[in-house]
Formats: structure tokens, sequence, C-alpha cells
């Protein structure tokens, strides 16, 4: 089995891409466990930065939602889909805890937890013409996501992302919510990136550790984690709700991108999506 995650050391910088393009490098626990294996890798080497980016066609499209995954709630009680959930916010707290500072280097698709797991990272550069959204193309969850993005792009953008499923956004304008620090064309990111991390590496690694604690302790204390920590929980529940449920079922039935294609033509206010 090929790996989820490869690592490639440039001088000063540790390029970590994960390695699933043929599902869009949808997130697994196999993946993030390996993101977090690379991340300690690292801690005691002479990297003085880390960059996440994503093989083939897109960053990542968030979590994998398999017709017979966990995702969808098969076989879950509601205490194990907290754990579970919880499981993914601990692998995201080892990014925002690494000591060296964290670039993620967005291209493609960014979506639903995707973008979770870039608001843990310490600056993201853009494509101008990736694809990025806050929640699922189907209303399957609650609380878990946006509230992350409150503090990056303000409550009420973070509504808006959250109140309509699949509402995307493109890079440039993720750029100027402050989703992302920069947007640049996607031919130049790579190098962009390496130009960023290269100026950020001549910084002696005790100084630059010791600046990210302190940066992110102002939204520690703002209650960032503890938020992070509440979506696990606030997503559960509505996992167990019956229209959820609904949902779940009729992907399990019908297929992603079908469940998809009738929630989009269904009328509003209805739920027409779950009949043929």
């Amino acid at each position: 089995m090929a790996d989820s995650l490869l690592v490639d050391r440039e001088g000063p910088i540790a390029w970590l891409t994960f390695n699933r393009p043929e599902r869009l490098n949808a997130i697994s626990m196999e993946m993030l466990d390996q993101l977090a294996g690379a991340l300690s890798d690292l801690e005691d080497s002479d990297t003085r930065v880390v960059v996440l980016r994503g093989a083939g066609r897109a960053f990542s499209a968030g979590h994998d939602l398999k017709p017979d995954g966990q995702e969808l709630g098969v076989a879950v009680s509601p205490v194990a889909d907290r754990n579970r959930q919880a499981a993914y916010i601990d692998r995201f707290t080892r990014i925002w805890r690494h000591p060296q500072p964290v670039i993620a280097a967005v291209h493609g698709y960014c979506l639903a937890g995707a973008s979770q797991l870039v608001c843990f990272c310490d600056i993201t550069v853009v494509a101008e013409d990736a694809v990025v959204a806050a929640s699922p193309f189907l209303p399957t969850g609650g609380g878990f996501i946006s509230p992350l993005w409150s503090y990056r792009v303000g409550q009420q953008r973070a509504k808006e992302m959250s109140f309509m499923p699949g509402r995307r956004i493109d890079g440039r304008t993720a750029a100027e919510w402050g989703f992302a620090n920069v947007a640049v064309p996607a031919a130049e990111l790579e190098d962009h990136v390496r130009a960023m991390a290269l100026s950020i590496a001549r910084v002696p690694a005790n100084v630059l550790q010791m600046k990210k604690l302190a940066i992110n302790r102002v939204l520690e204390l703002q209650g960032f984690l503890t938020v992070a920590g509440m979506g696990a929980e606030t997503d559960a529940f509505v996992h167990g709700t019956a229209e959820v449920g609904d949902i779940h079922e009729l992907v399990r039935k019908v297929g992603l991108k079908e469940a998809i294609r009738r929630y989009n033509n269904a009328a509003p206010g209805t739920s027409d999506y779950l009949f043929d």
C-alpha cells in the first residue's frame, strides 16, 4: 500500500505531501497518523519550516465520505462518533503545537475537513483558482468546521459558509477574507511558498518556536482549542438526528454524487431529494 503522506527534505524545508490523488487526497485517519508521525520525526531535525501540500489535482477534498465509511455513521454510537472526531482534532492540534512553522500550500480543492485542517496551520498560501469550502455539499453535520473559520474570516462570513452547504469561494476571495495570507497564480504557488519558507528559515529555530507559541497563545486565550474540541460534540449530536440519518442513508443507497445532484435539484425547504 502506498504511503498516504510523502516526506521530502529540501534544505531547511520539509515538504509533506498528502498522497491519495485518486481520492483527491480525502482525509483518512491513516493519513493523519502518518502526518503526526512525520511531524514528530521532524521536531528534533534541522528543519526550520514545514509545508503541507497535496498531490494531484487537490490539496484535499475533505473527509473521505465513502458510502460504507464511518463518516456516514455506519455502526457508530454517538459517543464513538464524538471520540472519532475528537481524534481528528487531536491530529490537527499536532500541527498547531509543532515547534516549527507550518505553511499550507493550497491548490485545487480545499473542502470541508481540509479547510478545518488549514485553520491549524500557521500560514496559508492559496492558488488564485483554488476552490475553498467550509461545509460539505450535503447538510450532514454542524458546528465542527465553521466555528474555526470565524477566527479567520469573522462570524458573519463563517455563518455564510456554514449555512449554505457546498458554498464555495476561490483563492482570491479566501485571501481577501483572511482565510489565507495571500493568493498567487497556481503556476507560482510552489515557488512562492519556497521563497517564503526560505525567508522564515533565516530565523533561529528557538526564536521561531517561541514566536509561534506566543502568537498561538493569543488564539488559545480566545478559546480556539476549546471551540475545536466542542465541535466534535455538536457534530456528533447533529449526526444523530433523523434528518441527517436520512441523508446518510441516501448516500449509502445512491452514492455521494447522485445524492448531491438530488439535493441541488430539490425545491428549497423540502426533503424531495430523499425520493426518486
